[in-house]
This record gives C-alpha cells, sequence and structure tokens, in this order.
C-alpha cells in the first residue's frame, strides 16, 4: 500500500480561484493501484481525456486538514500528461459542509510502489 502525503487545494464554485487547503493525507491500496494502472491503459487505447476511478473512502484511510472536513465524496481523476503520454492522477472529492470542490496535486501513476 502507497501512503501520500499531497497539497491540497478548494475551489467554492467553477469561477472561482483556487484556495490552498494544505496537506491530504491518504493510501492507495493495491487493488487501487491496479484500477489506476488499468485506467492509463485504456486511455492510451482510446484517447478519452480522462476516467474517473471510483474510491472506497471506508478502505481508504483519508485525512483531511481540519479546516475542511469530510468529503461527501471521492475518485481518482485519471489522465495522460500532455507531454509525455504518462499516467497521472490526483484525489477529487466535495467538501461535506458546503459542496465545495477539494482536490489534491497530480501524481505519476508510476510512481506508486
Amino acid at each position: 500500500m502507497n501512503t501520500l502525503t499531497i497539497e491540497g487545494w478548494y475551489k467554492t464554485s467553477e469561477t472561482s480561484k483556487p484556495v490552498e487547503l494544505g496537506q491530504i493525507h491518504f493510501h492507495v491500496s493495491v487493488a487501487d493501484h491496479l484500477r489506476l494502472e488499468q485506467a492509463e491503459e485504456r486511455l492510451n487505447k482510446t484517447h478519452e481525456a480522462e476516467i474517473m476511478v471510483d474510491v472506497d473512502m471506508s478502505r481508504m484511510e483519508l485525512i483531511m486538514p481540519q479546516e475542511c472536513g469530510p468529503l461527501s465524496d471521492c475518485q481518482f481523476r485519471v489522465y495522460l500528461s500532455t507531454r509525455d503520454q504518462r499516467g497521472q492522477f490526483h484525489l477529487v472529492g466535495h467538501r461535506e459542509s458546503d459542496g465545495s470542490l477539494v482536490y489534491s496535486n497530480a501524481v505519476m501513476i508510476d510512481q506508486l510502489g
């Protein structure tokens, strides 16, 4: 299992500027890692822009910054880097308190051990 601590951001609306949230800490299970790799393979074959991969929040051990509070939903957004076509992902969800979009910085899929 991979443990990641990544900078997080939130937006209160589509047109608002991103606001730094602090560090998001979470684990990527072996099963989630496999789903991320499968999504990357699919993107390379189909040339879709992105794929959303559902996350089982009860098994993720997600730790959000205290000022954020819990998320109402959570997915991994998988896409290919425009520079080298390598798969990247980031955590995407919505804040339970007000529905704001919450997301992490991106991570290369092949950096997961």
